[in-house]
This record gives structure tokens, C-alpha cells and sequence, in this order.
């Protein structure tokens, strides 16, 4: 496995442990990005809820959630790899942690948000 991938695997953990305790504390693997995730996390979560309005937060899968996070971070915060590599890895990791349909989800969510950003 791509240890970038590996990595990033890690984070959508501590994101989705998160949103079950708010403790950062608390992290199974804590990490300097995730810290920084969760201290913009509400920037973060107004844009998903803007891009996805009919889907509250709370009625977002938590994995799916904390894969929207991870990426919506990579691409408007960090921007250090291009767009199309964190779209498609937030859509691997879909594949790879939850549901059938998710990536299609998580795809859209991520389109939408780039394509209004930009």
C-alpha cells in the first residue's frame, strides 16, 4: 500500500473516532494533520454543508464524513497535491471503508465545493 494512502487511512480513523468523542486526546493515532483538521473543522463543515444541503452533518455517514473532512482540508487549506489525486483518493477511501455508494457521495460533495471555490 502507497504509504500516502496508509497515511491518509490514519487520519479518516482519528476523524471518524472523533465525531464519537470530541476529545483530541483521545486520537488512536495522533498526528500534526489531524490536529489542524479538527482546529478548522468548523470552516470545514459549513462547506460541506453548503455543497451538500440535503444532507445534514449529523445524517452523514461518520466515515463518509471524515473522508469529506480529510479532503475538503487537503483541497482548499493545505493545497499541496493537486486536486484530481485528493478527489480520487477520498474516493478510494470511500471504496475501501464504506458503503457501496458512498464514493459516489463523496465525489459529488468534493465536485461540487471545487467546482463553487473555484
Amino acid at each position: 500500500m502507497d504509504p500516502r494512502h496508509a497515511y491518509r487511512a490514519k487520519i479518516v480513523q482519528n476523524l471518524y473516532s472523533y465525531s464519537y468523542n470530541l476529545n483530541k486526546k483521545a486520537l488512536p493515532h495522533r498526528d500534526e494533520k489531524t490536529l489542524k483538521i479538527v482546529a478548522d473543522l468548523k470552516k470545514i463543515d459549513e462547506l460541506i454543508s453548503k455543497y451538500a444541503p440535503k444532507y445534514p452533518l449529523d445524517k452523514i455517514a461518520k466515515t463518509d464524513l471524515a473522508i469529506l473532512r480529510l479532503s475538503t482540508y487537503e483541497l482548499l487549506i493545505e493545497k499541496k497535491e493537486p486536486q484530481k489525486v485528493i478527489i480520487n483518493e477520498a474516493v478510494e477511501l470511500a471504496k475501501e471503508f464504506s458503503g457501496e455508494k458512498s464514493f459516489a457521495f463523496v465525489n459529488a460533495v468534493l465536485g461540487q465545493i471545487l467546482n463553487n471555490i473555484e
